[in-house]
């Protein structure tokens, strides 16, 4: 599947309407950036763009959300990526049934390529969250996503494949790691998927701090605000740090995303500042404007020698089976909930897509 010209003339015109950011080498963005490793989490390519120029953002993140609006949007530039997938996935397919799943994965790929083009790190892609417990057919998907990603000139050594850490999402990754296909394991919400996402070799972990600090506070009635250390989200993220600093997984990234102010409006970057030191993070344009508009010192919070002191057990032998990832799992309320909570949210989004996409194919038969 080739770059349609078009497409070519339309990321031409969002690169033009692109404006130059300007941010102090003192700002707290540049202090985090010396010290972390900084992704955008946005599907918007004119954010992605300008960010990207400061020099201070190398990576990007997309989840079924950004994908689902890039589809509805109408927008030039994204409206030319769905009319190109669907035109691919029509051309590929007999059954209609089967050209919108890959149609929806060859739009993810076209806004993939469009974001590789912009920033010089990783772009993340995520295999449809409805296969969340089904390890082979995530492993085909993602397969797939990758032979996409190859036909239009994007390594795979560029590509994340995004995957939930279910313990069938974290199988997947090990059988794709081994093929050397990088994974992203999202939906972090307990210690143990953190421990088993490393322990079966995935490139990247993405905890979510600030869900998890949401659900504390539903759980425990909680209105009043918390002190950014003892934020739980926070804790969560440093710990699954320390233990893998510990127990020799520097191979396995730990990039946290979803943020809350743990003391409330007005502290919108507690959590980020509190994690400064961490191996990457992933953070929306809001938060990053934020801080860029910053200009206090930044301390570090997080660092390699630290974490070996900690004192983390080593968990499962160093190798977890399933019977106890899944108790523990069990065990593990935010864990249990908010996996749950969140895979339920991407699929809605994707259906959203699908019902869209499902349209724009039958309209293309109709004319075809």
């Amino acid at each position: 599947m080739k770059l349609s010209s078009a497409s070519t003339l339309l990321f031409a015109s969002f690169v033009q309407s692109t404006s130059a950011l300007t941010v102090s080498s003192s700002s707290q963005l540049a202090q985090l950036a010396a010290m972390t490793t900084l992704s955008i989490d946005s599907g918007d390519l004119n954010v992605i763009s300008d960010y990207a120029e400061t020099g201070l953002i190398t990576d990007a993140t997309t989840n079924p959300l950004f994908v689902s609006q890039a589809g509805l949007s109408g927008d030039p530039v994204y409206a030319s990526m769905v009319d190109e997938a669907v035109q691919f996935a029509v051309g590929q397919c007999e059954d209609q049934v089967d050209a919108v799943p890959l149609a929806i994965d060859a739009l993810a790929v076209n806004l993939g390529e469009a974001i590789s083009k912009i920033v010089p790190g990783y772009i993340s892609t995520e295999v449809d969250p409805r296969l969340s417990f089904d390890t082979e057919a995530s492993v085909e998907r993602a397969r797939r996503i990758i032979q996409m990603y190859a036909a239009k000139g994007v390594s795979k050594d560029r590509v994340l494949i995004k995957l939930a850490a279910t313990w069938e999402g974290i199988m997947a990754a090990k059988i794709l790691e081994e093929e050397g296909i990088t994974c992203n394991l999202t939906l972090i919400f307990s210690h143990i998927q953190a421990v088993a996402c490393a322990q079966y070799g995935a490139r990247l972990i993405s905890p979510f701090p600030g869900r998890i600090l949401d659900w504390y506070k539903k759980t425990l009635d909680r209105s009043e605000p918390v002190n950014p250390e003892d934020d739980e989200g926070v804790v969560a993220v440093k710990k699954m740090y320390c233990y893998y600093k510990i127990w020799g997984h520097e191979n396995t990234i730990c990039m946290p995303a979803s943020w809350r102010p743990s003391r409330g409006s007005g502290y919108e970057l507690d959590e980020i500042r509190e994690l400064a030191g961490v191996d990457r993070m992933t953070i929306p344009a809001p938060l990053l404007e934020k801080l860029a508009s910053c200009e206090e010192p930044l301390p570090q919070k997080l660092n390699v020698e630290d974490a070996k002191k900690s004192g983390e057990p080593l968990i499962g032998n160093g190798r977890i089976g399933e019977k106890e990832f899944r108790y523990l799992m069990n065990m593990d309320g935010a864990g249990n909930d908010k996996v749950a909570e969140g895979i339920r949210a991407f699929i809605g989004e994707t259906e959203k897509l699908e019902l869209a996409i499902t349209e724009k194919v039958q309209a293309f038969v109709k004319i075809s």
